[in-house]
């Protein structure tokens, strides 16, 4: 074992106070939020079991793990939650000015489209 894994290795967390592992060293039935993400799950409110360090960019980087067996499934929208997400993206694609919905969404600093903000624009093209 490296020097670098021997200062991260820690499985009892006496050093660090929680379970602690160099990177790619951790145990099975251990992920992080994107692991967990990507495994269509959730921490569920549980604490963190254990944590990665090792030496990157900026001194040392961590990730927080958490156990696989306790994770909960992700809570997805309801249709009608949807419908309002997708009411609201369209708010915000539609111009006050002209009414149009434009294929970007409108610049809050305008507060209209840019074909209403800059007509001389639209004209020369």
């Amino acid at each position: 074992m490296s020097r670098i894994r021997a200062t991260f290795h820690d499985p009892d967390g006496d050093r660090y106070g929680i379970p602690t592992y160099w990177w790619r060293g951790a145990p099975a039935g251990y992920a992080t939020r994107r692991q967990l993400r990507a495994a269509g799950l959730c921490p569920g409110g549980q604490d963190i079991a254990a944590q990665i360090l090792w030496r990157g960019v900026g001194g040392t980087r961590i990730a927080y793990l958490y156990r696989v067996d306790l994770a909960r499934p992700k809570r997805t929208a309801t249709p009608a939650q949807r419908a309002a997400i997708g009411k609201a993206l369209t708010a915000r694609r539609t111009c006050r000015v002209c009414g149009q919905v434009r294929p970007y969404y409108i610049p809050r600093s305008l507060g209209e489209c840019l074909a209403c903000a800059y007509p001389e624009l639209e004209e020369a093209a």
